[in-house]
């Protein structure tokens, strides 16, 4: 008997969202009230969405509980590192429209996001889906987990390897209980090996360089030029320079071509890209298991889909690095593997877009009591901060900035401790971190950045991390603070260890990218330490005792901020006074400082030379003019300036 399609629950027409730029969806509180109001699904046949982005297409496709598709439909793109929350919402309302059904039907809902690295970058998209799919269970993951869920499983072979080559490319594995190994990626310049791109890129280089050598252009130079409407090589320097990664990645179908051809320097082009993907695949997976364990090799990707012969060597090549290999390419969309992790799911949690972090530090205390932090409550002094005259404002504010110093006096023991662990650190090659988010984390950065040319310290010895990386160092970066194991892995890869010391920065105390980091850096023997301003800290920790806890606790009560949560303001005065302290006084104890100069100071300028001039001058009582003699003589360092002009004074006297 054929089996009947199970009926779809009918939902009320809606028109088509128009192609003009969308309205900021979070300012649709009618749309969201209806969806969030909507009854339940009556009893009926399962329906799962899957949802596959990346930096061409988004897919969608609605299935029964046998896999029989209900709808499929392509989007934008759908990158989550290029889609601002408003943008991931709207797309996926856009996606609502088009079901033939009530979002409130689906059973379960599973969405892989090119771009997706982190458990903030997961947290994004649930709480993206919980707005528009309320209360529906979402897994939400990248686009390589769905590739590899979306293969035919082969008997043995219970290990997985996805081995990506289009635009980009990647190698991505997994084990049944969880384990996980990516190699490769990282984008065209400095990842993306045996990619379309690579080879493209590889190429140009290549042809022009043999043609350089020999005096004659290739067959493989004559199909680019026709492919690009050129005549010579010289034509090629502009359009190199502009051309994006999609049109270098195009270059790529005329290698092939050229190889077909049986043109030599083609044929090595495609041979030194299938070695790389296949080095790249089985490193990939002994990073999971030993050669010797079958695994599944899943081929994907334009270059391996569209170019048979490419993709039988790359496979002969995987099979050579790992014996035990067995290899399939994805016969179908990736799309197909988010169903499979849709069908995964537990029936109707809860709250789909609240699942908690995964564990990947030590236990944490609970933070939900620092929810109530001294930087979030209202400042009674400041209710009318809005009208009241410009010269009262001014004199609340400093007024309110004279009571840091005490409040930070109160912790003077934390202080003290953290400051012999630096200077301890210091006399044995160890190095003083910082880290944090939004302005904790630039003030860490700025604090070290003025270490080497204040004190000559190498560039190593005070290092700053603030989460997001380098563009949150003056833009907001989503998600980048709640994300605890990003920390933890900037701690890995800066590799903290003894007697290194690890300073934490959060105003609140509570921001999970800087607890993760803590944690990982006292499992690598580092000493840690907590600046924060909520009191509320001490006492969690202390009613926590099984639960991390940092070596040292510095944490001042600041009471309200003027501007109610802006810690810029007190918080900001606060952290940037006690980094000086630590510092300016670690570099005291270390040779960086006598009497109150700075004796290391680097004079990369008019005025740090003029004001090294006076150093020199006062600490050998020498007029300024022999003064500058000697430290141009010792190459503008100010103690060998000092010790030659002593040593002279010595032979003279």
């Amino acid at each position: 008997m054929t089996q009947k399609t199970p009926a779809i629950p009918r939902r009320k027409p809606r028109s088509a969202p128009k192609s003009t730029p969308a309205p900021d969806p979070t300012a649709d509180p009618a749309a969201d009230a209806a969806l969030a109001q909507a009854p339940a699904a009556a009893p009926g046949p399962a329906f799962y969405l899957g949802i596959e982005g990346g930096g061409t297409r988004t897919t969608a496709l609605l299935t029964d509980s046998q896999d029989r598709l209900l709808m499929e439909a392509s989007f934008d793109p759908g990158n989550l590192k290029l889609l601002s929350d408003r943008e991931l919402q709207w797309r996926l309302k856009e996606i609502a429209t088009r079901l033939p059904c009530p979002p409130n039907a689906i059973s379960a809902i599973a969405i892989g996001l090119a771009g997706t690295r982190t458990e903030a970058d997961r947290d994004r998209i649930r709480r993206a889906a919980d707005r528009v799919f309320p209360k529906i269970p979402c897994l939400a993951t990248n686009d390589l987990e769905t590739a590899l869920a979306a293969a035919p499983p082969i008997p043995g072979a219970e290990v997985r390897v996805l081995v990506l080559s289009g635009t980009g490319s990647c190698c991505f594995g997994s084990t049944p209980d969880g384990k996980t190994s990516k190699v490769g990626g990282r984008g065209h310049i400095i990842g993306d090996r045996g990619s379309a791109t690579d080879i493209g890129h590889k190429a140009l280089r290549a042809l022009v360089a043999q043609a350089d050598r020999s005096g004659k252009w290739p067959k493989l130079g004559t199909l680019i030029f026709n492919s690009l409407a050129m005549n010579v090589p010289d034509d090629l320097i502009d359009w190199s320079i502009q051309a994006d990664k999609s049109d270098m990645a195009a270059l790529a179908i005329q290698v092939v071509r050229a190889a077909a051809l049986r043109d030599p320097l083609a044929r090595q082009l495609l041979a030194d890209a299938a070695d790389a993907l296949a080095t790249d695949a089985a490193a990939c997976a002994a990073h999971l298991v030993a050669p010797t364990v079958p695994v599944q090799f899943i081929l994907n990707g334009s270059m391996l889909l569209k170019n048979p012969a490419f993709a039988k060597d790359v496979s002969a090549r995987i099979r050579e690095k790992h014996p035990a290999a067995k290899i399939v390419l994805l016969s179908r969309s990736s799309a197909w593997g988010a169903i499979a992790l849709a069908k995964s799911m537990p029936p109707r949690l809860s709250k789909p877009g609240k699942f908690p972090a995964q564990p990947a530090v030590s236990p944490i205390a609970p933070l939900t009591a620092l929810l109530d932090s001294p930087t979030e409550h209202r400042n009674p002094r400041s209710t009318k901060l809005d009208t009241m005259p410009l010269g009262e404002a001014i004199d609340l504010m400093l007024n309110e900035d004279r009571t840091v110093p005490d409040a930070i006096l109160k912790e003077r023991p934390a202080i003290l401790k953290v400051l012999e662990a630096i200077i301890h650190a210091f006399e044995n090659q160890g190095h003083l971190f910082y880290i944090g988010a939004g302005t904790s984390g630039r003030l860490g950065v700025l604090d070290a950045s003025e270490c080497p040319p204040t004190f000559r310290a190498p560039r190593e010895q005070v290092q700053g991390i603030i989460a997001g990386g380098q563009r949150a160092l003056w833009s907001a970066v989503e998600g980048a603070e709640d994300d605890a194991a990003a920390g933890a892995e900037a701690i890995r890869f800066r590799n903290l260890k003894s007697p290194d010391v690890l300073i934490g920065i959060a105003a609140s105390g509570r921001t999970p990218y800087v607890w993760g980091a803590l944690a990982e850096a006292k499992k690598r023997g580092a000493v840690t330490a907590m600046l924060c301003f909520n009191p509320t800290l001490k006492t969690v920790l202390r009613e926590n005792p099984d639960s991390f806890q940092p070596d040292h606790l510095i944490a001042p009560d600041l009471g309200p901020e003027i501007l109610t949560g802006s810690t810029r303001l007190k918080s900001g005065t606060a952290t940037k006074l006690i980094l000086n302290l630590l510092t300016t006084l670690a570099m005291s104890r270390t040779g960086k400082i006598m009497s109150n100069l700075m004796i290391d100071l680097n004079p990369s300028n008019v005025k740090l030379r003029d004001r090294a001039e006076r150093i020199v001058s006062e600490l050998t009582s020498v007029p300024r003019p022999e003064a500058r003699a000697a430290l141009e003589a010792s190459g503008w360092v100010i103690k060998k300036a000092c010790a030659l002009l002593t040593e002279h004074s010595t032979h003279s006297g």
